[in-house]
């Protein structure tokens, strides 16, 4: 890491001891701010990258105006159904393959 980091002050320091709930006795303050000082550093390495990119447009939008008319069409009618598939239609009911058996 180069030198032109920037340093954490000893205020900034003694308010991340307070905010984790570290006392300045408990922690040897050089190596904290050793540590500190690196974190800030990983910070400006990052922000050297372009995040200008919206993440959002990797999926597309859909705008309200493509969006269908909410009308109401009348559907199939049951004999109409019925004509269409005789040859699987029984008792008012649709013949399907059997979806459990043996190997289920």
């Amino acid at each position: 890491m180069s030198n032109e980091l920037k340093k954490v002050d000893e205020t900034t320091l003694e308010n991340l001891l307070y905010l984790s709930r570290l006392s300045p006795e408990s922690t040897n303050m050089e190596t904290l701010k050793k540590q500190v000082d690196e974190i800030v550093g990983y910070f400006e390495i990052l922000s050297k990258y372009d995040d200008s990119e919206n993440p959002y447009d990797a999926y597309p939008s859909t705008k309200v105006e493509n969006l269908r008319e909410d009308t109401i069409v009348p559907g199939l009618e049951m004999h109409d159904v019925k004509n269409i598939n005789k040859q699987n239609f029984l008792d008012g009911y649709f013949q399907v393959p059997k979806v459990l058996g043996e190997g289920a």
